[in-house]
């Protein structure tokens, strides 16, 4: 029984069908939001909501077989205890006034697609990778903001107090900026003043027009550079480099895969995967040996402070 659960789980159509189930059920979940598709059917959606329930709870059971005597080693893939998470959710003793909560769970299934399709795991595995990185440049990102943000309003809040009249706003005008949302009209309510430019049909915030033709000018034009196309694509930066390596630890799952079901690796791949793995380490060398240097820098300049004391 356990080899026939685990050639199924196995098999390219017991993937495909659950594919095929999981898709049926971002349809069925999309229908489910027209009042008038649910009062003419309504029935047939839930039952077919059933249906996949059922098919999702048999995956399981079939994938669960397929460890044998030892089921608990289902769990030791985090996609497995997300698949389970989602049919648990389902069975949760919910009231009448819960039922908004069950069917944002349902809508959790379409997620699962990030299981069936490798790639978009490869591109999840890679934001993941990516997430640490991400939060010192985020970091980065929110310093830049706050300076920015405090500098407006002691400059240009008098003069605009719709964007910059005080803190949060100002950050928030600031993002409005840095998306490239319209952003020339900030500029120029503070390059021509409010009474000049922008606040027609709000004059009376118009308190104190006041513009800053060349500092404004500056001012945005700078944060504009620094934010959207410095630190910004630094994201981009971070997030490739996480691709590059979730493409190669799913590279090696896969080799490891090949060798255990008896199937040999081509020479290639592995010629391949070794140059892919020798990059990587020749990148992390170059990292070490520029923070080598940086050491020896400052231990220098330290030394030479110290001698001049």
């Amino acid at each position: 029984m356990t080899a026939l659960f685990r050639r199924t789980a196995d098999s390219a159509w017991f993937q495909n069908a659950v594919t095929v189930v999981i898709i049926a059920a971002g349809v069925i979940v999309g229908l489910q939001t027209y009042p008038a598709v649910v009062a003419t059917i309504g029935g047939v959606l839930d039952a077919l909501d059933y249906i996949i329930l059922s098919i999702f709870i048999i995956e399981i059971v079939v994938k669960v077989g397929a460890e044998g005597r030892r089921p608990w080693r289902y769990f030791r893939d985090p996609w497995n205890v997300f698949d389970f998470t989602i049919v648990a959710v389902c069975f949760l003793p919910l009231n009448a006034q819960y039922v908004a909560v069950l069917r944002l769970a349902r809508l959790l299934r379409v997620l699962k697609l990030v299981r069936a399709l490798p790639k978009l795991q490869i591109l999840v595995s890679a934001l993941l990778k990516s997430i640490p990185s991400m939060g010192y440049v985020a970091l980065l990102l929110g310093l830049l903001f706050y300076v920015y943000s405090v500098a407006a309003v002691f400059l240009f809040g008098p003069n605009d107090p719709v964007h910059f009249s005080d803190l949060p706003i100002a950050m928030l005008s600031l993002f409005r900026v840095v998306t490239g949302e319209d952003w020339t009209d900030v500029m120029y309510i503070n390059m021509y003043g409010c009474a000049n430019y922008g606040y027609d049909g709000a004059m009376d915030l118009c308190t104190k027009s006041q513009g800053y033709p060349v500092f404004a000018a500056l001012f945005f034009v700078s944060f504009m550079l620094l934010g959207a196309m410095v630190i910004l694509n630094l994201f981009i930066g971070v997030i490739m480099g996480g691709m590059e390596e979730a493409k190669a630890e799913n590279e090696m799952l896969e080799r490891e895969e090949r060798r255990k079901s008896g199937k040999s690796a081509l020479v290639s791949e592995d010629i391949d995967l070794l140059v892919s793995q020798i990059s990587k380490l020749h990148h992390e060398l170059a990292q070490l040996q520029l923070r080598v240097r940086n050491g020896e820098e400052l231990a220098a300049e330290e030394a030479r402070i110290a001698a001049e004391a």
